[in-house]
């Protein structure tokens, strides 16, 4: 089952905030301000999300990892179980032969029906394997939009010009913890997913 158990490995923030960039003329300051002048001479301000933290905190992202793993485990259980069957209904015809009670015939009619067996075996974990897949990449997409949607809303009445991706395993070296509006997207988020949720519900 080396497929299945590759397909959520990478459930996480992919391509959530390489770079978020808004343009915008209102200055109303939060208290996360930075201006930073370029080789060309102007000036923007910054901001950043820890994506480490998010992830870690993000109420809608651990749910949807929760039902993502059950699911997987489910689907392991499944092959597993086929594979277990397939299992002993080999060591039964090699029994049966090594007791010299099957015919030619039959032994190669079980030869070919621990073929087909194993082939379908195959082929169920590479279509859920591709389920998964397709789900996760979907869920990703999702994900994307929900951030980009806050990150517009919320960036209305602050005025950055940028606002970055930073994580441990990443590019960036330094940071200033004071341009962090992590807490604020966190907030911001799990605040909406509850709005999202209720009103699905009614």
């Amino acid at each position: 089952m080396k497929y299945l158990s590759l397909a959520l490995s990478a459930l996480a923030l992919v391509g959530v905030i390489v770079l978020f960039a808004t343009k915008s003329g209102n200055n109303k300051g939060g208290s996360h301000t930075h201006t930073a002048a370029s080789a060309t001479g102007t000036t923007g301000r910054i901001a950043y999300v820890d994506i480490d933290t998010l992830e870690a905190n993000f109420t809608y992202l651990k749910t949807k990892r929760e039902d993502f793993a059950k699911r997987q485990e489910g689907m392991k259980r499944e092959l597993q179980g086929s594979a277990a069957q397939m299992q002993r209904d080999i060591q039964d015809v090699q029994r049966k032969a090594k007791a010299g009670t099957l015919t030619e015939a039959e032994y190669a009619a079980a030869e070919r029906r621990v073929q087909q067996m194993q082939q379908s075996l195959q082929t169920r974990e590479a279509a859920l394997t591709e389920q998964l897949l397709k789900e996760q990449d979907e869920f990703n997409k999702e994900l994307q939009s929900r951030l980009d949607a806050f990150l517009t809303e919320y960036n209305k009445d602050k005025g950055y010009d940028y606002i970055l991706s930073y994580s441990r395993s990443g590019h960036i070296l330094y940071r200033n913890k004071d341009l962090d509006i992590t807490q604020d997207v966190i907030e911001g988020m799990n605040k909406t997913n509850m709005a999202d949720t209720t009103t699905k519900k009614k």
